[in-house]
């Protein structure tokens, strides 16, 4: 499979949201109801609010919105990141996710690659949330070099913890 990582157009944005929901089904199957997914995903990931987003990523200074192109299948996986609203040294990462029959496949690396390469020299940090329970999720983000520092209730569900990320650009 011949993989391009670039920037994502309006035209990539239910691509996105298919990407979206696959993942958050494989990831979260266990920890959530399929009805909160499926409202998260469609609140989230509503293709008109995607393309607002591509937009506001192309217009706006720091932010990057990236999406891996597979020849042969087109989008398998996006990241999104954007300037944290509080901190203007630290980069948000809103979302990172590669299809679930794809994971292990080194693509979530390349798009994080590719983001780190992009939000350099302008952020000292990449901050990120993730659910406690996400095993793919944590995993992934402790083997790229993010660190826990936090922990706090999620807003998502009651009694489920997510944790916060970060590691130096």
């Amino acid at each position: 499979m011949t993989l391009d990582v670039r920037e994502v157009v309006p035209a990539d944005a239910a691509s996105i949201r298919e990407v979206a929901r696959e993942s958050w089904l494989a990831a979260y199957d266990e920890v959530l109801d399929r009805e909160t997914i499926s409202k998260t995903v469609d609140d989230w990931y509503a293709v008109d609010d995607l393309e607002r987003s591509i937009v506001e990523a192309r217009d706006r200074a720091g932010a990057t919105f990236l999406v891996a192109d597979a020849d042969d299948e087109g989008v398998v996986g996006f990241a999104h990141a954007r300037p944290w609203q509080d901190d203007p040294t630290v980069a948000y990462l809103i979302r990172i996710y590669v299809r679930p029959d794809l994971w292990d496949e080194g693509i979530g690396h390349r798009l994080l690659e590719r983001l780190e390469a992009d939000l350099e020299g302008a952020f000292d940090r990449l901050r990120l949330v993730v659910l406690a329970d996400n095993d793919v999720g944590v995993s992934f983000y402790e083997a790229t070099g993010f660190d826990r520092v936090e922990t706090r209730e999620s807003g998502l569900s009651e009694g489920l913890e997510e944790y916060v990320y970060e590691k130096s650009l």
